[in-house]
């Protein structure tokens, strides 16, 4: 039966059995895909022009193509899926899901963790800003987040082949991830995975632990600054990165930590949805409506395209 499932692959979880509804919510996505990807693009290209060539753009630049890259691996799966009616997934696809839904999401959290570094060093540390925040530390962290993003995509994809699958092949959820799989698997030991979680759960708490510490220190060193502008500033500068850290630790915290449910229903799908697509199609949103350089550099965008075309 192993052999078998290695064929012929998995089901994947559908929202619906209605096909009028199967296509309507493909729309739906196809629509939230591509808002996201253009409001990932257009930040990567806005943080482009030379005035915003800072440390803190350069990562975002970085957080914008993650993101392009995580909410790819998965919605267009479930767009074509719910147009042509299928949810079937090869082996070698749900592997290679696993491999980088794990790749991207851990790149993303080290760089949100560097982000956080930054305004700790521009906030607690100016005059020193320069040299803790030098263009190749920028590069070094940046390699280093697709470095250990590549190790653990590896890891949970290279634990996850062995499993063995003897019983259901329906997923509990619209794409493949480890819970998943190991719910249906009928393998009583996996020592690979269960490492694997293990290195993934300690990085996990190093990264928020940091960010945490990081926070903690910003708040003290604002609290003192004596100028109130100096301190809306600073405030101003750190809530959307503060926003987008919460939003990706509590849409990944609740789906990870949520039981994986035998029969899934509607709450389980839109769990599973607020993970995969909610902090890739707001992060362009949080970080244009509270960043004045944004939206000056936006609209100097906005007007060479227009003036071009």
């Amino acid at each position: 039966m192993t052999n078998l499932t290695a064929l012929t692959g998995f089901f994947l979880m559908k929202f619906s059995d209605s096909r009028e509804l199967q296509v309507s919510l493909a729309f739906l996505f196809l629509l939230i895909y591509m808002a996201s990807l253009l409001g990932n693009l257009i930040i990567i290209l806005v943080t482009l022009d030379h005035c915003l060539c800072t440390p803190m753009y350069f990562f975002l630049r970085n957080l914008s193509f993650l993101d392009a890259c995580l909410i790819s691996v998965t919605v267009p799966k479930f767009v074509l899926d719910s147009l042509s009616h299928r949810s079937l997934i090869s082996f070698p696809g749900c592997l290679l899901q696993v491999l980088f839904v794990v790749h991207f999401a851990t790149c993303e959290l080290f760089i949100l963790t560097a982000m956080s570094y930054d305004r700790y060093a521009a906030i607690c540390h100016p005059l020193h800003y320069n040299i803790m925040m030098s263009r190749a530390v920028c590069v070094k962290m940046a390699a280093a987040s697709w470095v250990f993003g590549g190790i653990f995509g590896v890891l949970y994809s290279a634990g996850t082949f062995p499993l063995s699958f003897c019983g259901s092949r329906k997923l509990p959820q619209f794409f493949c991830d480890v819970p998943s799989l190991l719910k249906i698997s009928c393998s009583e030991i996996h020592t690979a995975i269960d490492v694997s979680v293990a290195f993934g759960v300690i990085y996990g708490l190093f990264c928020i632990g940091y960010i945490g510490y990081t926070y903690v220190s910003i708040f003290n060193t604002v609290l003192i600054m004596p100028s109130l502008q100096g301190r809306s500033k600073a405030f101003s500068t750190c809530l959307p990165h503060l926003t987008v850290v919460m939003t990706f630790l509590i849409t990944g915290t609740t789906a990870y930590l949520k039981p994986v449910p035998d029969s899934p229903h509607l709450v389980d799908f839109l769990v599973s949805v607020f993970y995969a697509v909610l902090p890739p199609f707001l992060n362009p949103v949080i970080y244009s409506l509270r960043n004045k350089e944004i939206k000056t550099a936006l609209g100097k965008f906005v007007w060479k395209l227009y003036m071009i075309l």
